[in-house]
Order: structure tokens, then C-alpha cells, then sequence
């Protein structure tokens, strides 16, 4: 039996990261399959794609991202997955630089 919470996802680090006014933006470069794989964090942050599709999972949501989806806020302490589904696929994650410190994905 498969575990329920393990992910398929290949996880990838930021391509691009930079702060501006105590912003953090990472910018992420995916191609199918890879992505950050399901996760939970302390806070809560916007994704955007700029190129490509992303499917955002979360319990009971399930949402495919395009350069013409609204961004959405997922928020802090709620699980979730970001999965590129096509090649030369471009997103980026923005949150307060304050909680970078907690950031898994970060640490190698």
C-alpha cells in the first residue's frame, strides 16, 4: 500500500532568489514532475507562474496554474505541493524575508 502522504514530486531549489524591502521572492525553474514537493511552513506565501503550468495541491483543493491564473496565497501551517506539468515551466514563491530562516527548501 502506498503512503498517503509521500510525494512523486521531484524537488528543485530556487533558480533565482533575491529581497527587495523585506520580501523574499524565489523563482523557480521546473520541468514535468519536478517542482517542491508537499510541504508545511510557519507562513504564508503567494505563488505566480510566469511560464508553463503548475498543479497546486492542497487537502480538498487541487488547482492548475498558468502565466494567466491569478496568483494565490497559500497560508502558513497548511500543507501543500507544487508540481510542474510541462517542460520549461517558471513560478515563484513571495513571502516576509523574516521566515526564510525556516525554509527547508533552502537548507542543503
Amino acid at each position: 500500500m502506498s503512503d498517503p502522504f509521500s510525494s512523486k514530486v521531484i524537488g528543485i531549489q530556487p533558480k533565482h532568489t533575491f529581497v527587495y524591502d523585506g520580501t523574499r521572492v524565489n523563482i523557480f525553474h521546473a520541468d514535468k514532475g519536478q517542482g517542491l514537493p508537499r510541504h508545511d511552513h510557519v507562513y504564508s506565501h503567494a505563488t505566480v507562474v510566469y511560464n508553463g503550468k503548475v498543479k497546486c495541491t492542497k487537502e480538498n483543493f487541487e488547482l492548475i496554474m498558468d502565466k494567466n491564473t491569478t496568483p494565490i496565497v497559500l497560508k502558513g501551517g497548511e500543507w501543500h505541493e507544487l508540481e510542474a506539468m510541462e517542460d520549461g515551466t517558471v513560478f515563484s514563491n513571495i513571502f516576509a524575508e523574516e521566515f526564510m530562516k525556516t525554509d527547508t527548501y533552502n537548507k542543503a
